[in-house]
């Protein structure tokens, strides 16, 4: 299923490098993930850099979003039980390897435009393959997957109606109104709701519209920050708003999350 970033050929694994016919050769890292991005600097300079990283891997790993890992897992499972997954901006990977874990009749694949985040991804050694890519050339064949996730990330509809088969299904996610409000109102004085607003998506037909809502208790003011940094609203908080962040300990907010549920058109 993977093709050469260069030629569009197909790409075949030999050895500890990925080769294409015009002999156009990608390595596999130590980590074991492979990047496919024509620059050989590209994927150290974009997307996200190492404290986003970070920031992310700590507050995933810590189980704050398992509440969208297990709704993902259950409506995959209650329509495949075996076939081909791709996550599209994978970031650390932390999606992809529950998904491995609690799918083991699905191969699972995820790619990220940053480098540092796949490398952490790789370092999960779950069942999942890792490869630094560009969403806007997905270096995968035709009609691959059976499911394509689409989580909190830039949407490329003809990209992603390109690579999913013609019964697959893609998911995509976005925040709840009110994902995270807790965390706002220490931030902003007059904390805003979210729009739950769907993807622009030509190529699908939405089936399904599917809301999670929970609570998280964080009784740390190391995962606060971390959790803050993760998310966009770190970019656009004032400084006072800040400043009472750092004073907290402890923090209760609510998780929702919108499952937009495609089929292609």
């Amino acid at each position: 299923m993977l093709l050469c970033p260069v030629c569009n050929a197909p790409l075949e694994r030999v050895d500890n490098s990925y080769k294409c016919q015009s002999s156009h050769s990608f390595d596999i890292s130590k980590e074991g993930y492979v990047n496919l991005l024509t620059s050989s600097k590209a994927g150290d300079k974009t997307g996200d850099n190492k404290d986003m990283a970070k920031n992310r891997r700590k507050v995933l790993s810590a189980g704050y979003y398992e509440l969208l890992a297990c709704g993902l897992v259950e409506k995959i499972k209650s329509l495949y039980t075996n076939g081909e997954l791709l996550d599209i901006c994978c970031g650390e990977g932390y999606y992809s390897a529950f998904a491995a874990e609690k799918l083991p009749g699905i191969n699972v694949y995820g790619f990220d435009l940053s480098k540092e985040m796949i490398r952490l991804a790789a370092k999960r050694k779950s069942r999942a393959q890792f490869f630094v890519a560009n969403m806007k050339k997905i270096p995968f064949a035709d009609e691959s997957f059976d499911v394509v996730l689409h989580l909190f990330a830039p949407f490329n509809s003809a990209e992603f109606a390109r690579v999913l088969k013609k019964d697959g299904m893609l998911i995509s996610v976005v925040s709840g109104e009110r994902h995270l409000f807790g965390l706002k109102e220490v931030l902003y004085d007059n904390p805003y709701i979210n729009d739950e607003a769907p993807p622009d998506a030509p190529d699908f037909v939405l089936s399904e519209k599917i809301k999670l809502c929970g609570k998280i208790n964080i009784d740390s003011a190391e995962d606060i920050l971390s959790l803050l940094k993760m998310t966009p609203y770190y970019y656009h908080t004032p400084s006072s708003g800040l400043e009472r962040i750092e004073k907290y300990s402890s923090l209760e907010t609510e998780t929702e999350f919108v499952l937009f549920v495609y089929r292609k058109k």
